[in-house]
């Protein structure tokens, strides 16, 4: 089985390395690593391109288009994906390997810690699953910064999956569309990576406020939440 992994960027040259050398640091290495520009102005390119990676650029702006983009030039059977700020665990790639190897899935996730804020365990992510587990019936739920899919499953799901990034979460969006085609997304615990906390420190209030606003939205847009009626188009 190879693996593609996909890292959308924009103007990350403050996170870009540290990613890159905890993938380079992997007990097994991804098969192709493509990092897809989003139009950054700063030194990110430069950055990555110090690196084995595959540059490619979407002119598009917005993380539904670079990551559409990105997983549609991958090569191989499985999609891995992180953030330009994701430190992942050092054997992320195996056991996104040994996972899709032994079970019959077609979509794999896991927890996710902030390695700069205080709160450093995986109960934040572990306790959104568990949120999402009554939503989706049972089904799972994807997160962005650690996340992995079949090409096989991507084909099939993208003419459904949404494009407007101010409306949906492109992962739970991703999710509701792979578990509406009735593909199996399977959660690992132990498939860990760790992310900046930059956006909560940066400005919790319009984190706390913006994002449950847009999960809601997500939600509602596909109707699987009972405040559908009350919420704005």
């Amino acid at each position: 089985m190879k693996i593609s992994l996909i890292i959308p960027v924009y103007n990350e040259d403050r996170y870009i390395k540290d990613c890159l050398l905890s993938i380079a640091n992997q007990t097994r290495q991804p098969d192709e690593i493509i990092i897809v520009d989003n139009n950054s102005t700063d030194k990110t390119v430069a950055i990555a391109k110090q690196f084995p990676v595959k540059i490619i650029q979407e002119r598009k702006q917005g993380m539904i288009q670079a990551r559409n983009r990105g997983f549609d030039e991958a090569k191989y059977e499985v999609i891995a994906r992180c953030d330009a700020d994701t430190r992942p665990t050092q054997d992320w790639i195996e056991r996104i390997a040994f996972d899709f190897e032994h079970n019959t899935i077609d979509a794999l996730t896991g927890p996710f810690a902030f390695y700069d804020l205080r709160l450093k365990t995986t109960f934040f992510t572990t306790a959104y699953f568990d949120i999402f587990k009554p939503i989706l019936k049972g089904k799972e739920v994807l997160v962005g910064p650690n996340m992995a899919i079949t090409k096989k499953m991507w084909i099939k799901v993208k003419p459904h999956v949404c494009l407007d990034n101010k409306k949906v979460h492109e992962d739970i969006d991703l999710a509701i569309h792979i578990n509406d085609i009735g593909g199996i997304i399977m959660r690992d615990d132990s498939l860990i990576v760790h992310v900046s906390g930059r956006r909560i420190r940066k400005n919790p209030v319009s984190f706390f406020g913006e994002y449950p606003l847009r999960v809601l939205k997500t939600l509602a847009k596909h109707k699987k939440d009972l405040l559908t009626p009350f919420l704005v188009p």
